[in-house]
């Protein structure tokens, strides 16, 4: 794991609209929804999630399996797009919950070497003194969420509001149940919450759920997919949210 700080780039300043409009967002949202593998760490950064999508396919393979994928899905590289390309076919299925088990393992052996998102662990920790509340709305085991945020001391930052993967694989994002959990648990109307997220998924449940959205693009090819989607709000770097909470 790499320090809360590191950065692999130099990040451009923003602009004074830019700055001004981030801090009105920040102002604004009395809750934060964080998306998991991304805004909050890499949760694959050191066990390939490329890697875990090619073990599910060879999995499903040793059972007989090979044609229950498309030939796009098996190269996806994208562990999500496998398991929800069987839950589709096999829904509510021993298959399936075993699929989904195993992935859950291989997102567990990887919470090990996950890298934390330069200046996300501050940045919870500072929105939740200025009394914001968090959840995480994502399509990672909620287990998976639970086991990284107690290794790095922000369970508090977040308990009991963690919203993952349930046995309902049609509510993976970019489904807005997560969220709508989230909203309803914590009494929030979705135009007083925020979503942070690095995916099109991520933006397109926000736009379901009515929930403002913040996207988080580590590199210029992040940036394009999430503009590509519709995402008008990107930042490069954590530390320009982390700013815009401090000058509240």
């Amino acid at each position: 794991m790499t320090s809360d700080t590191q950065q692999t780039q130099q990040v451009p300043p923003a602009t004074e609209a830019e700055a001004a409009d981030l801090r009105e967002v920040i102002r604004r949202a009395r809750v934060v929804l964080w998306d998991f593998d991304g805004p909050i760490c890499r949760l694959f950064a050191g066990h390939s999630a490329e890697g875990v999508a090619e073990g599910l396919v060879k999995w499903l393979e040793g059972r007989g399996l090979h044609g229950l994928l498309t030939e796009s899905e098996r190269e996806s590289l994208d562990p999500h797009v496998v398991l929800r390309a069987v839950d589709r076919r096999h829904q509510g299925s021993d298959l399936v919950t075993e699929l989904e088990e195993r992935l859950t393992q291989e997102e567990l052996r990887a919470t090990s070497t996950a890298m934390p998102t330069a200046y996300a662990d501050p940045l919870i920790r500072t929105l939740t003194a200025h009394g914001r509340r968090l959840a995480i709305t994502t399509n990672n085991s909620p287990r998976v969420v639970d086991t990284y945020l107690d290794s790095r001391g922000l369970t508090s930052c977040f308990a009991p509001h963690v919203y993952g993967r349930t046995q309902q694989l049609r509510h993976l994002k970019p489904h807005p149940h997560c969220l709508n959990r989230a909203l309803r648990a914590m009494g929030s109307a979705p135009g007083t919450a925020l979503m942070i997220g690095d995916t099109p998924s991520d933006f397109l449940a926000a736009r379901e759920a009515g929930v403002p959205f913040l996207g988080y693009a580590r590199n210029e090819r992040k940036e394009k997919v999430l503009r590509g989607a519709g995402a008008t709000r990107v930042v490069n770097s954590l530390e320009l949210v982390l700013n815009s909470v401090r000058q509240l």
